[in-house]
Order: structure tokens, then sequence, then C-alpha cells
């Protein structure tokens, strides 16, 4: 199954300034995540961001806010995005089928919304390279029992070319500056 720009949004999942520093390579998903968000604005892919209980864990690091630009996030208490109505309203608003997800902890919070939105009759693309745990063997067990619940996982570089589809266009230009 290809992946159609004009079926796909996204969603930043609780990659929070306290939670952050004990994330296994944390330097290198923050790379990720930021030239995966810089690939998605420029093929005007919605992005939704959310915070698990943002008074304890803060809210999503600086540099994934600045390459969102006009920052906002949705709140929630559950693990599961899919836990908070506003979540659940917002994405259901986006019309999109296919949802790329990225975040922490993978073993948690992208879990359990990957479950969700699968039995919610979304097709979530997890974007491997752009989730991670504090312990990468909680990370690993995840990747594959969402892989098994029916997620299709993906990279960010693989991701944003299949949604460019073509090359030779000024947003396969973009893209290209953007994964070197």
């Amino acid at each position: 199954m290809r992946i159609s720009k004009n079926n796909t949004a996204a969603i930043i999942i609780d990659v929070q300034e306290r939670l952050f520093p004990f994330i296994h390579e944390k330097e290198k998903l923050s790379g990720n995540i930021v030239r995966l968000i810089n690939g998605l604005k420029a093929l005007n892919i919605d992005i939704i961001c959310t915070v698990q209980y943002s008074k304890g864990l803060g809210i999503n690091i600086q540099p994934i806010r600045e390459a969102i630009g006009n920052y906002s996030h949705i709140e929630k208490m559950s693990f599961s995005c899919c836990g908070s109505d506003e979540f659940c309203d917002v994405l259901a608003k986006t019309g999109k089928n296919n949802i790329i997800i990225t975040g922490i902890e993978s073993h948690v919070c992208v879990l359990q919304t990957v479950i969700d939105l699968i039995n919610k009759n979304y097709q979530p693309v997890l974007i491997e390279d752009c989730v991670s745990s504090r312990n990468p063997n909680d990370k690993l067990i995840a990747v594959e029992r969402m892989r098994q619940e029916g997620a299709i996982v993906s990279t960010y570089e693989s991701i944003l070319f299949e949604l460019c589809e073509v090359s030779g266009t000024e947003t396969f230009k973009a893209i290209s500056k953007i994964v070197k």
C-alpha cells in the first residue's frame, strides 16, 4: 500500500522537556523529528502535537516547537492520544486515514496510541527512526508489537519521498535538502 499525502496527517507524541533528557539517542531522535517536521511542512501535511501532563513533564522540546512554527499542543492525561476527546476531534477534522506517528515513549504512549488508532480504523505509519524510549529494548519490543498489530513501519527519509511521489518538483528539491 502506498501512502498518499492527500490522505495523511502526522502526530508528534509527547517529546517533552523533562522526559527527553533520559531518552536513548535523544540528539539523533530530535534531529530526525525536526527533519521529518520540515519535510511534512513542505508537503503541507497536518501535524498534531500532544503532551502528557505538561505540569509535570513540560511541553515539547524547543527544537520541535521551532520547527513547527505556529506551535500548539493538545494536553492529555491518558497514555494513548485517543484517550483525549480533543485529540480525537482534531484528528477526525483532518479527514485523513494514514497517520504518521513519532514521539516518546515507544512502549507506552506511542504503542497505546497506535493500537487505539488501528481500533478506530486509522492506518498508523510508525516512523521507526523518529520514536524512542529510555531503554532501547523497550523500543525494540514496542516496534515489533506495533508491526504485529498492523502499523506500517518506515523511516523519515523513506516516508518523505513516498509522500513526494516524483522528482523534479520544488517539493522534491526541498525534501532533498532536508534529508541531506
